[in-house]
């Protein structure tokens, strides 16, 4: 059996296809996150919580990817489930074709830990807020959602560029 070299293999209609997938999905998260920034502010400016609901709502209708409620949880619990499908599925199968990108695997697994932390941290600043509509309450809310959307930006433009070529010769 001929071992080919990973520069040598060619790139496949699979991997390009999942490649294209995974960037959907990636652009799909970015643009409800924005959508989620926007919102955030206008919580900390005092947005009445009738014209919360009312901008939850018309999100909810509007985001293919949006699964918020008003405290979040279902957008956190949207990127776990990506974070878990590409740890036991898509990762592996990334490492198996291109031995050399372990490390990248390595630091992608560990950001995807650390970004469920600060998805948590979201979740329970938003359970927080239900309780407790206090202005120190909704800081805490954006706060979160400020450091979830810097970690998770900054991991999606790093897994982006760094399993590209691997990902289109699946």
């Amino acid at each position: 059996m001929t071992v080919v070299a990973f520069e040598d293999r060619p790139e496949t209609a699979r991997g390009r296809l999942l490649y294209k997938m995974l960037l959907a999905v990636h652009s799909g998260i970015r643009r409800d996150l924005e959508r989620v920034e926007q919102l955030a502010a206008a919580v900390l400016d005092g947005l009445p919580a009738q014209e919360v609901s009312e901008e939850v709502k018309t999100l909810k209708s509007n985001g293919l990817l949006w699964q918020f409620q008003v405290s979040c949880l279902r957008y956190c619990s949207f990127v776990h489930m990506h974070h878990h499908a590409e740890d036991v599925e898509f990762f592996d199968e990334l490492e198996q074709t291109n031995p050399a990108l372990g490390p990248v695997v390595e630091r992608l697994r560990a950001d995807h830990r650390a970004v469920s932390d600060y998805l948590d941290a979201v979740e329970a600043a938003a359970k927080a807020l239900s309780r407790d509509d206090s202005h120190d309450a909704r800081r805490a809310v954006a706060d979160a959602l400020e450091v979830l959307k810097e970690h998770l930006l900054t991991h999606l433009d790093y897994e982006e560029v760094s399993v590209a070529d691997t990902a289109r010769r699946l």
